[in-house]
């Protein structure tokens, strides 16, 4: 079996001593690995790309969300399964897929791990598609990602969102957003529109909501909608604390075609990397690559998801 590990030597909770942790447990189960690192944005992609070519057993990847779903693009059709040593500051796929933080226990995960399919978002961006897994959104939840710096993350970690958000307060602001959900809209004053795969945000922080799941074929939408300062900070503390399935500020819908539009230029994100401004549009990819996961992860059985309420939502906002 070869594998090929593609690192991010840049990621803020990247250690030299995790490559040599992995490359000694894979190697002791008779695993033949590669190591490549990234030197820019983008190599992923290509490292990714040029394992399919060589075709390798498995595609590892150690960093972040970022870099994983890099990867994940040039992997998208190849059949070849994911494997993730978690080395970035949030990990939140990782997370939700409950796979082990300790290197040596995530690399026999890709030794005797079993397949999982997940979906994975895509969105058209000027520089071509790029994939999200977790999230993606437009407005303030990409400032929160662009002011949680390396630096901050390097000695912060997770922390260093809750200071960016906290920096933030001052400067938020809704702007009208135009949410096109399987062809219905939805106008709404909101200081931002997420549209999730993963539920669990953060080990200790919160969850977007229980029935989000990463294999059910939909996208599920959750606009933050306040009016002024006041309203948006309690917009962000209803998130936060786990508001009601539609609470009196949070709206919640999902589909598998989603577009996002504002009447002014908003930030967008996914997975954590900034990428451009709004409009955006996000479709869902259905089983749209494998994951190495715990056996356990395995059998956990995926959700039978068949009510849409976008209708019902719909009217609310109306």
């Amino acid at each position: 079996m070869r594998v090929l590990l593609i690192t991010n030597p840049v990621a803020a909770r990247h250690h030299p001593s995790v490559l040599r942790a992995v490359s000694s447990t894979l190697g002791s189960l008779g695993i033949e690995v590669d190591v490549a690192g990234t030197t820019r944005h983008g190599d992923a992609a290509r490292l990714a790309a040029d394992g399919v070519a060589d075709r390798v057993d498995a595609i590892a990847v150690y960093g972040g969300d970022g870099t994983t779903m890099q990867a994940v693009s040039g992997m998208i059709g190849s059949g070849i399964p994911l494997g993730l040593i978690p080395g970035g500051t949030g990990n939140l796929l990782a997370g939700n897929l409950r796979l082990p933080r300790n290197p040596a226990k995530a690399a026999r995960v890709i030794a005797d791990g079993v397949r999982r399919p997940i979906d994975i978002g895509s969105v058209m961006r000027p520089e071509g598609v790029r994939h999200f897994a977790v999230a993606c959104g437009a407005g303030v939840d990409a400032l929160i990602m662009k002011g949680a710096t390396t630096a901050l993350k390097r000695r912060w970690g997770m922390a260093a969102y809750v200071l960016s958000t906290c920096g933030l307060l001052p400067q938020i602001r809704p702007a009208s957003y135009r949410v096109t959900v399987d062809e219905q809209v939805l106008q709404v004053e909101a200081i931002t529109v997420v549209i999730a795969n993963c539920g669990e945000v953060g080990r200790l922080y919160f969850n977007l909501g229980e029935d989000i799941h990463f294999d059910d074929g939909w996208l599920d939408v959750i606009i933050l909608s306040a009016k002024g300062v006041a309203g948006s900070v309690a917009a962000m503390w209803e998130l936060f604390r786990g508001s009601p399935p539609r609470g009196a500020r949070i709206l919640r819908t999902r589909g598998r075609t989603i577009t996002v539009e504002a009447d002014c230029e908003r930030p967008v994100q996914l997975d954590g990397e900034l990428a451009g401004v709004t409009p955006m549009t996000a479709t869902v990819m259905r089983n749209a690559i494998d994951v190495l996961v715990p056996q356990r992860v395995a059998r956990l059985p995926s959700p039978a998801r068949e009510v849409h309420i976008t209708d019902r939502l719909s009217k609310e906002v109306a």
